[in-house]
């Protein structure tokens, strides 16, 4: 019997350390598992795509032999972002697709995106993935062979997407300077060629791939690992900066001050240009987002309805009402207006330069009548994941006796002059946190009296705000 860790089947997709959590007969055994669930809906042919990630190539080789050996075929796109994955499903029309990826997670992690159809499963069907591989648990051999002969074909699309990429994004007279930060992640392998493509001037920081991150994470939520970013741009006087996660589908952005835009502001300026031109449409806000983005919706004849977060469960919401676009705190970007509603940094980035190039303004101008409140960042507090979704739920029930909240996903504290949020993280075993308000003095309030809150559980670790 192979043991399985269950606790890597999260929300919305499955990831856990490489070595500890998928060996190769937990990952031979999770392809065996993949490949009954795609025949089951009359899908044989299995897109995959795999990150830079050091353990990638190991894990591709067993998950293909599991696929094939199910009775799948498999093509396979190589070591690609996410959003290409995406794309190469719209481009040959295969629905079903795995990307080896563990996003944003430090290199020791890795895991799998698995869609079917124009979803990206999440919830009970990442369960269903779970309870097929314990139902094939001891029915087959630890030991994965070799594919099945004839069942695995190379695609190459780089240059395809490319292409579609800048037949999209047109921009306009203002030539712009862009500091581009991959963070050794597997956008390294496109970025430059990219933002050349578009015509912007390029300035490269840690663009060559290496799956082992050794200038900071991949990850452009936290604030540290936008430290050499922000230098950047102030000292090379560019009109913005960019960082990408390690698999390409969310963004980070740094203004011509330095100063960071958060998702929740990046996508002020994005409505501002689609708004206008589906008056009235539902506008979906991530429960992270800030009050200022719910006012700019509604400034702009929106309606905002506030939803969970998580790239697989805001794409099925977008679809259920329509919507044309919609964003994460985290970076994900989803344009189903003048693209295919999938989360696709390299998109999102070029839409931003779109609307910088047409323009005089720099982007620090651009936002500077947006409504103003304090904040913290986005800010993850260890906690073990046997535990983080209980301390979540204790403290919906204490706040909830005394203020409004919103529980659509962990619980968002309603205070006089701002919020507060804590939820468990679908991803990895920590708390996030979140903070807004009027003024600075009502924010030190809200923060001092959640985390007391949190704190006050043995299993959350002491921790900062995140500023």
């Amino acid at each position: 019997m192979v043991r399985i860790n269950p606790e890597i089947f999260r929300a919305y997709d499955i990831r856990g350390l490489a070595e500890e959590d998928l060996p190769p007969e937990v990952v031979f055994l999770f392809g065996q598992a993949a490949g009954r669930y795609f025949l089951a809906h009359n899908e044989r042919q299995v897109l995959v795509g795999r990150d830079n990630r050091l353990s990638s190539k190991r894990i591709r080789d067993h998950l293909v032999s599991g696929l094939t050996t199910a009775g799948c075929r498999v093509v396979d796109l190589g070591e690609v972002i996410t959003p290409l994955l995406y794309y190469a499903r719209e481009r040959l029309k295969i629905n079903a697709a795995i990307m080896i990826t563990a996003s944003h997670n430090p290199p020791e992690f890795n895991g799998f995106k698995v869609a079917l159809g124009p979803a990206t499963l999440h919830g009970e069907e990442i369960q269903r993935l779970y309870h097929l591989m314990e139902e094939l648990n001891g029915e087959i051999p630890p030991e994965s062979p070799s594919p099945r002969a004839g069942q695995v074909e190379e695609c190459e699309l780089h240059a395809d997407y490319l292409q579609m990429l800048t037949e999209k994004i047109k921009l306009g007279p203002r030539k712009l300077k862009v500091a581009v930060d991959c963070g050794n992640g597997t956008a390294s392998l496109f970025a430059e060629q990219y933002f050349n493509a578009l015509g912007c001037e390029v300035i490269a920081l840690f663009s060559t791939s290496d799956g082992s991150f050794p200038h900071h994470q991949p990850d452009p939520v936290q604030s540290v690992n936008l430290v050499a970013l922000r230098e950047t741009v102030l000292r090379e006087g560019a009109d913005l900066g960019i960082g990408f996660d390690g698999d390409g589908d969310r963004l980070g952005v740094v203004d011509d001050k330095g100063e960071i835009i958060w998702g929740d502001r990046l996508m002020i300026l994005y409505w501002r240009e689609i708004l206008p031109k589906y008056p009235g449409t539902t506008c979906i806000v991530e429960v992270k987002c800030s009050q200022a983005l719910v006012e700019e919706i509604k400034r702009l004849g929106g309606k905002a309805i506030f939803y969970k977060t998580g790239h697989s469960l805001i794409k099925a919401k977008m679809r259920e009402v329509g919507a044309v676009f919609t964003g994460e705190m985290s970076g994900h970007m989803f344009f189903a207006d003048e693209y295919y509603g999938f989360d696709d940094a390299f998109y999102a980035a070029g839409r931003l330069l779109r609307l910088l190039s047409h323009g005089d303004q720099t982007l620090n101008q651009l936002l500077a009548d947006d409504p103003k409140y304090y904040a913290t960042a986005e800010t993850r507090v260890g906690c073990p994941d046997h535990a983080k979704f209980t301390v979540v739920d204790r403290i919906r029930q204490t706040f909830q006796k005394s203020h409004e909240i919103i529980d659509i996903d962990g619980v968002r504290v309603l205070f006089p002059d701002g919020w507060g949020l804590v939820r468990a993280s679908n991803t990895q075993p920590v708390i996030v946190a979140r903070c807004e308000a009027k003024t600075a003095e009502a924010l030190e309030e809200i923060t001092k009296e959640l985390k007391d809150a949190l704190c006050a559980f043995p299993e959350v670790e002491d921790f900062e705000w995140e500023m």
